[in-house]
């Protein structure tokens, strides 16, 4: 029989707060189509509202059912311009699973206070874009709340996506969550807590398994 000391405690769940303030938007999209005989879910992992973000490049998470070779684009936009701040076609096939686009890896940087609009899109033919399976999310860069970064310091790592979440940056607790799962893909814990954090915007069902590809 484990003793109490060697039972290990519930994982806390986390709590995400919407910011009461926010840009136009949200979440569109998405749901399962057709193509060719297989039936495809795209959903990017964003709230129904403008998500915050304090990061200056940060990541963006989507999640497809099947793995696929058809061509899938990403594009990022940017309401002050007319031409895309980020369109890329994905090399292929893309597997089933969480996926993540790292804007970093683009060279692209977030100005405060720009909702962006961003999309991805799996494109069954590309001569008939109506027919394409498409998904979207709002971002927008936000300055930390004041008190955030005394709660931030010398907080373990398991902290910090609770943390975030409670502070309505919706995309920082995401990826937070994200980073602790890549780094211990065996934790269900870690995955209950993310899933738990997505079912609170209407994605799941949770305990759905959503690791990294």
């Amino acid at each position: 029989m484990q003793s109490q000391s060697q039972v290990a405690a519930p994982a806390a769940a986390p709590l995400y707060k919407p910011p009461l303030r926010g840009a136009p938007g949200g979440r569109i999209g998405g749901g399962t189509r057709g193509t060719g005989g297989e039936m495809i879910a795209l959903s990017v992992l964003a709230p129904d509202h403008s998500g915050q973000t304090i990061s200056e490049q940060p990541s963006l998470y989507w999640f497809i059912s099947t793995a696929t070779s058809l061509p899938v684009e990403v594009a990022l936009m940017d309401p002050r311009a007319i031409e895309p701040l980020l369109e890329a076609r994905l090399t292929g096939p893309v597997q089933a699973g969480l996926q993540r686009i790292d804007l970093a890896r683009y060279g692209i940087r977030l100005a405060p206070g720009v909702p962006y609009r961003w999309y991805v899109a799996v494109v069954p033919d590309p001569a008939r874009r109506s027919k394409d399976i498409l998904a979207g999310g709002t971002i927008e860069r936000v300055a930390p709340p004041a008190e955030l970064h005394e709660k931030l310091a010398g907080a373990p790592q398991q902290r910090l996506p609770l943390l975030y979440a409670e502070a309505g940056l919706w995309y920082d607790s995401l990826a937070a969550f994200s980073a602790l799962i890549e780094a211990a893909p065996g934790d269900e814990g870690l995955l209950r807590q993310r899933a738990t954090l997505l079912a609170q915007i209407g994605l799941g069902p949770e305990g759905q398994d959503l690791r990294l590809r």
